[in-house]
């Protein structure tokens, strides 16, 4: 095996060098080495691709759709994200020239920012939320601003985003992240709460990029986008990951006006060059002829949330419960005077419980602990139980 020569040792990314892997990641691989635990860590559902999906791909390669598609993406799969789009949420996109098939929400993500952000720009980002944005912005130069939302119920509110663009300075803020339904809280904005937003941001010069790869999953709500109250600056992300349970097929999307996807497709041509065809075509039919196969994953996904709400709260833990997306974040007594990686690992250790420490989706996730209930109810409830005894020898 090949040693770095010393030549070269030093030669490196000096942003890059110091990151480590996403500490989701970390400790999912951590604990799955643990005999014997339930992992309730990764936001992977547990559920099979639907047939007609599946078979779309297989028919794709067997009719030797071997070659490069466009690099936005198959037409038709960006026709169909379009009409999605506008069914589902009522916004409107022409599929030529502002949609952009990415590898995943999360290349989605990765270009819209590197479209938007030079060094020393601001991008603000309230937590606690999905730890990928945070080094993203920093790879790219720019500074991450975090937002705590913990006092508020893990809402952005309007009061907050306008106080911390005056202290940040209006010059310097170019974008905001939301992401909602939120991983890790569940957290869903109102209509309402997003005008209130908008207000906020409508004569400022930044864009705001909407991460809603979990539109399809809310409870007892219908989804709101941001991109239908505030469509010229709005950058919509989106993919099949949640919705249809692809989490390898790696088909997302961006969404946004013509002058900025054509800057974003840019950077998608340098990373990429095109999405793979079978993930493609599987796309196109699951957002054709599936438009109504997450119903049945959500009302699963619904009745172990209620369960598993009613549980941590009787065991002692509070927890809101959550309107969308398929975790719970709950806050780990005081009493207990442990952070959130040291109740994490000893869950694991002792419990034979895998859950994310909250601080591992920022500064606003210390004192908490995220469970995700994309698992089987027979995992779920077992996991309960051992959390239940867990709680009480802590206690003693």
């Amino acid at each position: 095996m090949p040693e770095l020569d010393s030549t070269v040792k030093n030669v490196v990314n000096e942003t890059i060098a110091p990151m480590g892997i996403s500490q989701i990641r970390q400790f999912a691989e951590k604990f799955a080495k643990i005999p014997g635990i339930i992992k309730l860590t990764l936001g992977e559902p547990d559920f099979n691709v639907p047939e007609h999906v599946k078979t779309a791909a297989i028919e794709s390669i067997k009719e030797n759709d071997s070659h490069y598609s466009a690099q936005k993406g198959i037409i038709g799969l960006r026709e169909a994200i379009s009409n999605y789009l506008s069914k589902q949420f009522d916004v409107h996109y022409d599929p030529e020239t502002e949609v952009v098939v990415t590898i995943g929400a999360t290349e989605a993500i990765y270009d819209s920012l590197a479209a938007i952000v030079n060094p020393g720009d601001k991008v603000l980002i309230p937590t606690p939320t999905f730890a990928l944005y945070i080094p993203i912005v920093k790879v790219l130069g720019g500074i991450p601003v975090q937002i705590n939302t913990t006092d508020d119920d893990f809402q952005l509110t309007a009061e907050r985003l306008e106080e911390v663009i005056a202290e940040e300075g209006a010059d310097k803020v170019k974008a905001l992240i939301l992401n909602f339904p939120g991983n890790p809280t569940g957290f869903v904005y109102s209509e309402a709460q997003l005008q209130e937003l908008v207000d906020v941001i409508k004569d400022k010069n930044m864009f705001v990029i909407s991460d809603e790869i979990y539109a399809e999953l809310t409870y007892g709500r219908k989804h709101v986008s941001l991109a239908k109250l505030m469509p010229g600056k709005t950058i919509l992300i989106n993919g099949l990951s949640k919705s249809h349970a692809m989490t390898g097929y790696r088909i997302g999307y961006i969404a946004a006006p013509k002058d900025f996807v054509t800057n974003a497709a840019k950077m998608h041509a340098y990373v990429v060059t095109a999405p793979s065809n079978p993930a493609q075509y599987a796309a196109k039919e699951a957002l054709t002829n599936g438009i109504d196969d997450p119903i049945a994953m959500k009302k699963i996904y619904q009745e172990r949330r209620d369960y598993i709400v009613e549980q941590l709260n009787d065991i002692g833990y509070k927890t809101i419960l959550p309107e969308g997306a398929f975790y719970t974040f709950s806050k780990i007594p005081e009493e207990f005077h442990l952070t959130a990686v040291e109740f994490a690992n000893k869950l694991a250790e002792e419990g034979k419980v895998g859950v994310t420490p909250g601080i591992a989706f920022g500064e606003g996730g210390e004192g908490h602990f995220r469970m995700s209930y994309a698992s089987s109810m027979e995992d779920i409830e077992e996991a309960m139980k051992r959390l239940r005894v867990f709680t009480e020898n802590l206690k003693k």
